[in-house]
């Protein structure tokens, strides 16, 4: 007999058949009749409960059947005549795979802050919580695929290790196979790269975009999907050192082709989360955020509201409330003013457009006014900015005007100029960071939650 998911052994044709099911014990209890084991194998957030009968099962048979041990267990899927599951599995066979010492399983008890399931990371995806957010984040990342795929894109993989600072930053993690302990030097003092692995500076990626240009003015739409990196000491609940971006190229599209496919795009992504995670979600919205399902629906029932930055600005400073961070022209805003326009003023996702070029990177599109560029933001209740990007600015030109401005060494990026030298044209594209979007979509709070192995200063434990 071949195994059954749990997650299958919910469908009304199985009542009745024999079953082989396999999993890890959440629960045991019983009296000297009967024994109950809540069994899951993390295909589903339900449990299907065994039934053993102790007048074909003994004690012994029983003991190592603890919290955290792993079992396997074929009988009969019968209708359940107990509340709270539709079905139970009248046990004939059972076999212990690995047993879990009550005294030492970290997981034994119930109602484990999330703080203390962070220190247990290799342990916390067995327990509810985080089984669900995992299996949202994974129709997440089948959904973007989808998406793109059904679209036309093609996916272009972008390398980690690079030469360029595409957000001008510099907090990047250096890569290099130069002995730290005695660093080669050159005749003024500085480190010798050129003896370096790659002849030259390098660095783990912040952003693909700029190689993702590279693919879009080739094949005309691209998106890349995968880690970046970014070595900035922030110890917040908003940021990790390394986290996964999907960043859309297009050539031919504009600032309002941009919003139209952003908009387009997160709606597809929560819609498909709803659909096929709706027990997951469910229980989310049970156990850490009530307003969650009716925030998701929001977001899909409503037309994302799109206005400059400019006016933005002047609806904050008209709007009378005190905001933590003042507020003005030319200055960037923060989560509690983007917060405010979509959950107060507008009641609606927003898009805002046409930043202060002061304040946006050197390759976003200037405009005719010489005081802002072709960015955009798309922001949503509860979580602010999750969506970032730009038309890019296509005229050589300009584009080198802006660097020299900048003061941005640029040798090593004669490839990316070469974009608007041969065959230049109009593109945009866009950055969303993969777990702000688990993060929304799951209602957790902490965005360290919503990554199976979170990486942030002072923690690389696994």
């Amino acid at each position: 007999m071949k195994r059954t998911k749990i997650s299958d052994l919910f469908d009304p044709g199985m009542t009745g058949h024999e079953v082989d099911v396999k999993g890890w014990v959440r629960t045991r209890r019983g009296n000297k009749h009967v024994q109950f084991v809540a069994l899951n194998d993390g295909s589903t957030i339900k449990n299907i409960q065994i039934v053993f009968d102790m007048n074909t099962f003994t004690d012994e048979q029983l003991k190592p059947v603890t919290t955290g041990s792993s079992i396997h267990v074929t009988g009969k899927l019968v209708e359940s005549m107990g509340k709270g599951q539709t079905c139970e599995i009248q046990a004939d066979t059972l076999e212990i795979y690995g047993t879990a010492d009550p005294e030492t399983y970290p997981l034994q008890k119930k109602g484990h802050t999330l703080e203390f399931l962070r220190e247990k990371a290799h342990l916390r995806p067995r327990t509810n919580t985080f089984g669900a957010v995992l299996r949202v984040r994974s129709a997440l990342a089948f959904a973007i695929h989808k998406f793109f795929q059904e679209k036309g894109f093609y996916y272009l993989n972008t390398p980690l290790i690079t030469a360029s600072d595409c957000e001008g930053a510099g907090a990047m993690f250096q890569v290099t196979t130069l002995p730290l302990n005695d660093l080669p030097k050159t005749e003024e003092g500085s480190v010798d790269y050129s003896r370096d692995f790659f002849g030259k500076p390098t660095a783990l990626t912040v952003s693909g975009q700029l190689e993702g240009e590279l693919g879009a003015t080739a094949l005309g739409a691209i998106y890349t999907f995968g880690p970046t990196f970014r070595a900035e000491n922030s110890n917040t609940p908003r940021h990790l050192s390394e986290f996964w971006m999907i960043e859309p190229e297009m050539a031919f599209y504009d600032i309002s082709d941009n919003m139209d496919l952003a908009e387009e795009f997160v709606k597809y992504c929560i819609r498909y989360a709803l659909d096929n995670c709706r027990d997951d979600i469910d229980f989310l919205a049970q156990m850490y955020d009530p307003e969650l399902v009716s925030r998701l629906e929001f977001v899909l029932h409503n037309d994302f509201v799109r206005l400059t930055y400019t006016e933005g600005v002047e609806i904050l400073e008209k709007s009378g409330k005190k905001f933590e961070f003042p507020v003005s022209w030319g200055t960037d805003l923060q989560s509690e003013h983007e917060r405010y326009l979509v959950e107060e003023h507008f009641k609606k996702p927003v898009i805002l457009t046409d930043y202060p070029r002061e304040i946006k990177a050197f390759y976003m599109k200037q405009n005719d006014d010489g005081r802002t560029v072709r960015a955009m933001d798309v922001l949503f209740p509860h979580i602010g900015e999750i969506i970032g990007g730009s038309e890019r600015e296509e005229n050589y030109d300009k584009l080198m005007k802006r660097i020299d401005e900048l003061g941005i060494p640029m040798k090593d990026m004669w490839w990316y100029l070469d974009t608007r030298r041969f065959g230049t044209v109009p593109h945009s594209g866009f950055g969303l960071g993969f777990e702000r979007l688990v993060l929304f979509v799951t209602g957790m709070t902490n965005i360290r939650d919503v990554i199976p192995f979170p990486r942030t200063p002072g923690n690389a434990e696994f």
